[in-house]
């Protein structure tokens, strides 16, 4: 592949291959200056974020041409769809901020297959076999090898038209025969060699219940359903590409059944494929991750650790940082693996424009203000943001008794170690400098309490009160605080790559991908804040409330750090190998 190759010529830096030739087309006059796209999902389980990649692409190419993307649900499979997947595709897109035009499913098209399906039959271009799965596999042959044709291949029209309709009985067995498409069994192309269009099964479809019984295979099913509607360009990941062929040919036999010739003013649909999104420490098979629902190695399809988009709404990734990252990478026509660094980068951006500052103590230790007036608060004013003057300030109270975290003391501090230490002064944010006096230790050694005195004159905002200091410390009331558990996430496995390891995925997953620390305290405004809600505890990270917090048991997730700990842990690791 030349260098060049899936890149913006010159000139057009702004916009992907994609895009150029869709522009391409809509300079040619195709299809009447017409863009309709489709977003095309199956509803057999919940969209990852490689499926954001084509949300991204597919609304956002139509949304930027004044054109429609239709949202349509591929369930030719009922095995293994229903209703509970489709509800969360509906959320999922919303919640990254595309709207559809329409929704369609194929199974609005089941009768027109049928129909189409029974034409292909009468004209001698699909036959009933008979044979089974591997056997059939095995006469498709390799990719360097023809493949043998079936003994059921030059079955009477008259036989094949009554073994399909057996098909779509309940007394069919699954298994027993499938209708294969008469194309080219020595085609180089694999997927030419005979396809499969239809198969039996038995199992209630969510929309259709018990009306069919034989159903139609993607191939078949996915390029005339973009037919029926209007598509205008079919945009799909790479591992589509082989099947490019198979697709406008089952559209040229649609043409035909239909009468129609081809010229340049006909319409028909552009299939054009870019590269998959492929996360590292993670996987985005829907088979894997729906083993891991079901085997209880994650809490569920929207698992702050998955790379479902309900997860990572959860976690309290914002859709827009979702959509930055995916703009970042980019499309290109060769797939490639993304750091997930890079992601964790984007949600860190965005959530600094748009997070709520407030305290919360995750290792607490008590410091008591010894001069301060026991009995005695205060009302500090803390500012809600300091990237976005519009979301004010809220109050925080200061007390006599206070909770700072444990690593901001040191007993014996080294010299650049710039927080709480005996005989230094530091300033508590939004509130006064503070001089350490002294500590308490437990009989094992550990501090149990902190001693201070208050600069009275140095209260935040007074005039004069800024005199310089080295370190400011977070803290929360003692009086004035909730317990919270707060949810530390790690990568969900422990390789880099764990899609192409040859080790079973459940092996490599990462044992410390979670971990719950309990008997934190937060301040009083930040027990209030509601999941989708995005906050920043300060100087530690940022956090998001999770649907299982009640106000009596309340639970925050980390969403991501405020700095990248992980290269740094990474490298650390790699040095000492």
């Amino acid at each position: 592949m030349s260098e060049k190759e899936g890149r913006p010529e010159e000139g057009k830096k702004n916009i992907s291959f994609v895009e150029q030739m869709v522009e391409q087309d809509l300079a040619e006059g195709k299809n009447g200056g017409r863009i309709q796209t489709r977003f095309p999902p199956e509803p057999n389980g919940y969209l990852h974020i490689g499926h954001a990649k084509a949300i991204c692409m597919d609304f956002g190419v139509a949304e930027k041409y004044n054109g429609v993307c239709n949202l349509r649900f591929d369930d030719t499979n009922p095995s293994k769809e229903n209703n509970e997947y489709v509800e969360n595709i509906l959320n999922d897109i919303k919640w990254l901020g595309f709207k559809w035009g329409n929704i369609y499913y194929a199974s609005d098209y089941f009768e027109k297959l049928w129909d189409f399906a029974i034409w292909m039959i009468e004209n001698g271009h699909a036959y009933i076999d008979e044979q089974t799965s591997e056997q059939i596999a095995e006469q498709k042959g390799t990719p360097t090898t023809p493949g043998v044709p079936s003994p059921y291949r030059d079955r009477l029209i008259k036989e094949n038209l009554e073994l399909f309709k057996k098909m779509n009985t309940p007394e069919a067995v699954e298994g027993s025969m499938v209708l294969r498409a008469k194309l080219d069994m020595s085609n180089p192309n694999m997927h030419f060699r005979d396809p499969i269009m239809y198969r039996i099964i038995h199992t209630p479809h969510h929309r259709t219940g018990t009306k069919w019984h034989a159903y139609p295979m993607y191939d078949f099913a996915h390029g005339q359903s973009d037919y029926f509607e209007g598509v205008t360009h079919s945009i799909c990941t790479l591992e589509f590409v082989p099947h490019r062929p198979l697709y406008d040919k089952f559209i040229d036999f649609l043409k035909e059944k239909n009468g129609e010739t081809e010229n340049i003013n006909d319409f028909r649909p552009r299939q054009i494929e870019f590269n998959r999104l492929n996360l590292t420490y993670t996987v985005m098979s829907k088979r894997k991750l729906l083993a891991l629902v079901q085997e209880g190695k994650v809490s569920g399809w929207d698992d702050p650790r998955m790379p479902t988009l309900c997860g990572m709404r959860r976690r309290g990734y914002s859709p827009e940082s979702i959509r930055r990252f995916i703009d970042s990478i980019g499309y290109t026509k060769f797939d490639a693996l993304n750091d997930v660094a890079l992601l964790e980068a984007a949600v860190r951006e965005d959530l600094n424009k748009r997070a709520i500052r407030v305290s919360a103590v995750i290792n607490p230790v008590k410091l008591v203000i010894t001069n301060y007036p026991e009995g005695k608060s205060e009302e500090m004013e803390a500012i809600n943001n300091p990237e976005n003057e519009a979301d004010g300030t809220h109050t925080i109270t200061f007390t006599r008794n206070l909770w700072i975290e444990r690593d901001d003391f040191m007993e014996d501090a080294p010299k650049k170690f710039f927080r709480m230490t005996p005989g230094k002064e530091v300033r508590l944010k939004n509130a006064y400098i503070v001089k350490c006096t002294g500590f308490t230790k437990d009989a094992n050694g550990n501090i149990t309490e902190i001693q201070a005195e208050y600069d009275p004159t140095s209260k935040s905002g007074l005039e004069g009160a800024n005199r310089k200091v080295k370190g400011t410390l977070h803290w929360v009331s003692a009086e004035h605080c909730h317990k919270a558990s707060i949810r530390i996430y790690d990568r969900l496995f422990s390789v880099e790559n764990p899609a192409a390891d040859e080790r079973d995925f459940r092996e490599l997953l990462n044992p410390d991908s979670m971990n719950v620390i309990e008997n934190c305290y937060i301040e009083d405004y930040a027990a209030g804040k509601k999941p989708g809600e995005y906050l920043q505890f300060q100087r530690i990270g940022y956090f998001m409330a999770d649907p299982d917090s009640t106000p009596d048991n309340l639970i925050f997730n980390k969403t991501v750090g405020l700095k990248d700990t992980w290269s740094k842990k990474v490298s650390g690791d790699n040095r000492t190998k």
